[in-house]
């Protein structure tokens, strides 16, 4: 039991980095093109992983086979990923771009578990996992700017709902993976994947930073990008999605938005509202009670070692 809740801990941690990295993004853009930003991210991140990996296991390397089911993964679960979010922002509200990727990212998760492993989805599951939407839902709608219907963002809403379905998809097929090899060996290749995909869509943006002009404050943005938000985050969660589960780990991505309101709140001086309180605790609810339900004990996975 000690040990299943700090897993679950470790999905709360991770949430709550990628939550406050929203602020951190927030001001990095007024210095960065988006996809350069992302580029240093992941690209500084990747050399950390290899040599984690190379000390803990002895080895990095994979078979071609797996290769090019990893770096499809990190087309789409990165690159593509991050583009979505990117362009999601740009055409639609931050209220709408939250509440239409985050909040059904779990739901085609779980919808798509089945076309690579079995997992079950249990009716307590269901319950909880229908507290935390309508908790989360709160916390976004409930925010100043709100939910908005216009046309105008029909094309960014779109997206919006595309970077779900996209993050659903990409956190189940790494399951199957992780089941063969370690989470960390799968993290390291889909990042440097991602990483190598995103250069040329750099391209033109390098000219456009002052580098001589970057601050302490520029490099410890991209600093906490890549050691915290990807480093440090994507191993602890790999880890602990591949012992909790895909479809309920999913669910824990409902802490991001409510770590992006208690950020707004402390740096940003951005308002909390009561609808936003409550839905903060609707979704607490839902995740202590989808973290308490009693599961048998899985043997953990044999390991392969490639060389």
């Amino acid at each position: 039991m000690t040990t299943k809740w700090m897993y679950y801990l470790g999905l709360v941690l991770v949430a709550a980095i990628w939550g406050a990295n929203f602020g951190v993004q927030r001001l990095a853009m007024d210095t960065f093109d988006p996809m350069l930003f992302n580029f240093l991210r992941f690209g500084l991140a990747a050399p950390l992983f290899f040599v984690l990996l190379k000390i803990t296991e002895g080895s990095v390397g994979i078979p071609w086979k797996v290769a090019l089911k990893l770096a499809l993964i990190g087309l789409f679960g990165v690159t593509l990923l991050e583009m979505t979010v990117m362009y999601s922002i740009k055409y639609t509200t931050l209220a709408n771009a939250s509440l239409l990727s985050i909040a059904p990212w779990p739901i085609f998760a779980a919808l798509f578990a089945p076309l690579f492993f079995k997992e079950k989805f249990s009716a307590r599951l269901a319950v909880g996992a229908a507290a935390a939407m309508a908790g989360v839902s709160l916390i976004i709608v409930g925010g100043g700017q709100g939910m908005s219907l216009s046309s105008d963002n029909m094309v960014g809403n779109l997206i919006a709902l595309s970077t779900g379905i996209i993050g659903g998809i990409y956190n189940v097929a790494c399951m199957p993976l992780m089941k063969q090899y370690s989470a960390l060996r799968v993290s390291t290749w889909v990042i440097m994947f991602g990483s190598l995909f995103m250069i040329p869509m750099t391209i033109g943006s390098w000219g456009k930073v002052d580098w001589a002009q970057l601050t302490a404050g520029h490099y410890t943005a991209i600093a906490y990008n890549a050691l915290f938000c990807t480093f440090i985050a994507f191993s602890v969660w790999n880890t602990c999605m591949l012992k909790i589960g895909a479809t309920r780990s999913n669910f824990f991505r409902y802490v991001v938005p409510a770590s992006a309101m208690v950020v707004g709140f402390a740096f940003f001086r951005e308002s909390i509202s009561g609808w936003q309180l409550a839905g903060t605790l609707c979704m607490a609810a839902g995740l202590v009670w989808i973290s308490t339900e009693s599961s048998k004990r899985v043997p953990a996975p044999e390991l392969t070692t490639a060389r």
